[in-house]
This record gives structure tokens, sequence and C-alpha cells, in this order.
């Protein structure tokens, strides 16, 4: 699975430098919530940025499993079709500028295809406005992103150079996910923003499906997309998501759109695939008008005891999630899945905690016993003073997260 890149295909650059780039992330939320505070904010909601980190992590593991695939897609176009060969800065310039552009396109067509909206949505469910939500990402996105960066590898640019520059799109997007800063003066004529980012997540009827910009705001004003920001918009999406579920915040819009599908006659059963969100066989569905004021977020039942019970758990997993990055091109592709479903699994559980879903009990108690297993099997096999101790210490958690888990229910 990952062999493409012991054969001569890079390691993946996008995926190191967003892994470099986490702790960074972190800190800056850290300082988005001190900011919030002084500015008398309330733009996080714990459960809501565990969701969102959550999904970010997802993103993060999956990714592994088909980034290969399409970078040897991308290698494939550059050796047999491209044009001509870039190099040096031409390469750079024609790369930083050519994935902003092409991120233009493809972010545009995710809000108006419903089959590629599905997976885009994911980034949109959070009714917050935050550096997490940010990190909210689909973990599919790249599965759809690769085919609309492939003119870039007929243009001839390289492929480490196209990874790099699209790693670079994507992290120079986090900081303007926030509500601390407000316009930015004449940069606001060509670069995205905070003000400029506000609008597109924005559900309002006058914000829908404006402000696609990546780095530059410079295609939404070219392309007739652009809305400037006249009040704090309301998040989210249209259709609100009642789930801190970050697996199915996944397939929630794929299976609307299954039973939609079902429900039609003809070849209405396919074109609500293609179609934009609001069409209907009857006529477009009309965007209702909203107000901060009276907007009802979803906020499910919850107590401190939870809150706490999840944050300590999850510091565990988060650090795994970082470690599938780090052993994707060493470890085994076994130990490397099992790790990375131990994750997904984790961030599943957390939200069913949230909920306080029966199964997310169950599910929790097998994935803590999990680790527990595997130190017991290490054990076994080659007995060490600090393998005995980990196993040791994995039992206490257990137990100690066993008894919570019991009183909780």
């Amino acid at each position: 699975m990952f062999s493409a890149f012991r054969v001569g295909y890079p390691r993946p650059v996008d995926a190191t430098l967003i892994a470099l780039s986490v702790p960074f992330f972190f800190l800056l939320i850290g300082a988005e919530l001190l900011l919030a505070h002084r500015q008398g904010l309330e733009c996080h909601r714990f459960d809501d940025s565990v969701t969102d980190i959550s999904c970010g992590i997802g993103q993060t593991v999956t990714n592994v499993f088909y980034i290969a695939l399409t970078l040897a897609a991308y290698s494939w176009v550059l050796e047999h079709a491209r044009l001509t060969t870039l190099e040096g800065p031409v390469a750079w310039v024609v790369a930083l500028v050519g994935v902003d552009f092409l991120y233009y396109w493809w972010h545009r067509t995710s809000h108006r295809v419903n089959a590629i909206w599905a997976v885009h949505v994911v980034h949109h469910q959070s009714q917050e406005y935050n550096l997490a939500v940010a990190l909210r990402q689909s973990w599919f996105s790249s599965a759809t992103t690769w085919v609309f960066y492939l003119p870039l590898a007929v243009l001839g640019v390289p492929v480490h150079v196209y990874a790099a520059a699209v790693a670079i799109n994507t992290i120079g997007q986090f900081w303007f996910h926030t509500r601390t800063i407000g316009r930015m003066g004449p940069l606001e004529w060509f670069l995205n923003t905070p003000s400029h980012h506000r609008v597109h997540h924005g559900i309002n009827p006058e914000y829908i499906d404006k402000n696609y910009a990546g780095l530059l705001i410079i295609w939404d004003r070219m392309f007739g997309t652009f809305a400037a920001e006249d009040q704090e918009p309301v998040y989210g999406t249209v259709a609100v998501l009642e789930s801190r579920n970050p697996v199915w915040a996944q397939f929630e819009v794929f299976a609307a759109l299954a039973r939609r599908s079902l429900a039609y006659r003809g070849l209405d059963r396919l074109t609500v695939w293609v179609a934009p969100p609001e069409w209907t066989p009857d006529g477009d569905k009309a965007i209702p008008a909203v107000d901060r004021e009276s907007f009802a977020l979803y906020r499910p039942d919850q107590d401190r005891r939870t809150w706490w019970y999840v944050g300590l758990h999850f510091l565990p997993v988060a650090a795994a999630g970082t470690g599938v990055l780090s052993l994707q091109t060493t470890a085994p592709a076994w130990a490397v899945a099992a790790l990375a479903g131990w994750v997904v699994v984790g961030t599943a559980t957390f939200g069913g905690l949230f909920e306080r879903k029966r199964w997310a009990l169950r599910l929790e108690q097998l994935r803590l016993s999990a680790p527990v297993a595997v130190l017991a099997g290490w054990a076994w096999v080659a007995p060490t003073p600090l393998i005995w101790g980990a196993l040791g210490a994995a039992l206490a958690v257990t137990g100690i997260s066993l008894l919570f888990l019991a009183r909780t229910r």
C-alpha cells in the first residue's frame, strides 16, 4: 500500500508539512481563546471544537491510505502528458498561483454539485466559526481535489513542487477561520481574510455560494462570486447536522442524497447527485432568512464530567493520529491500519459520549481494552521491564476509566 514511496515517488510532502504544523495550530487555537475572552466573544464550545479537531485527525489518518495513489496519478500525467518541464522559481510561481486558482474552481464546484458537496459539507457543519473549524475537514477531500490539479502536471510542475504548493495553500487557509480579527484594509482587495471567509461560512441567503477563494480573493472578484461582510453571518449549514459524531458527519449528506434518490423517479434519481444542493424536481428550494439572535444552535445535553473524560482521553488519540503520519512509510501496513482504526474509533466514541449514546459506552470499553491486549501480547512474546511497566500503566488507566464510565452510565 505504501510501496509507491519506496520505488521513486516522493514522500508525501503535503502530509509532512501539515503534520509539522499541528503543534502551531493548537498554540494558535489557545491564543484565539485568550483573545476571544478579552474581546467578550464566545466562539468555542468544547464539544463542537473536539468534533472539529476529530474530523481533522480523521482526515490525516485516512489520507495515508490513498495519498500514494493521488501522487502516482499526478506523476503518471506528468510523465506522459506534460507539454513542457518547469524548473526553479518559475515552477514554484506557477505551482503556487496555479494551485490557488484551481482550488477556487474545485471549491466552487464542491458547493454546486451534490456528490462533491456531500464531501465538502463537513467543513461547514459547525455552527461556530473559529480556528478549530479550520481543522474540520472531510476524510475524502483529497480524493476529489487531485483531479482539478492535473493541469499543473500537464504544464510540467514537478510532483514535489506541486505537493508542497498544496500544503502551503492548505496551511495558509488556517488563520482566517476566526471571529477575533476584523477588517484588514487594503489587504482585502487581493487577499482572502477572516472577514471574507466568514461570509463564505454564512448561511444567510445573501452569503450563500460566495467567496470561494483559497489565499487570493481576486478569483472571486474576477468571476463574480465576491460578497463583502455587511453583518456577521449565521454559521453552519442550511440543513443542520444534529450530531457530534465525526464519523457520521462524513456520511450524513451521502445518506440524505441516497434517500432522496430512492424517493425520486426516472432521470431525477441520477440528477440529484449532480444538481446543486437546493435542487428538487419541482424547482429550487428557497434558502430561509436567518438571524443570529433567534437562530437555535444544536446543544446536546451534557455534563462537565463527560467533558473532563473526553478531554483527557482525547490527547493520546490526537497524538496517535500524528503518529500515523510518522509511521506511514516505515511501519508495516497492518500496524498503520490498526493504529488508524483505533484513532477513528476513539473520535467516534467521544462524539457518542457527548450525545449520551449507549453504543458509545460499549465502544469505549473496547477502545480502552485494545492497548491492554496489545501490550499483554507483547509482554508474553518479549517480556522486558519497560513493557511490563507500560502494561501496568495501561491496566491502571483502563480500570479507572471503566469505573468512571460505569458511574456515568
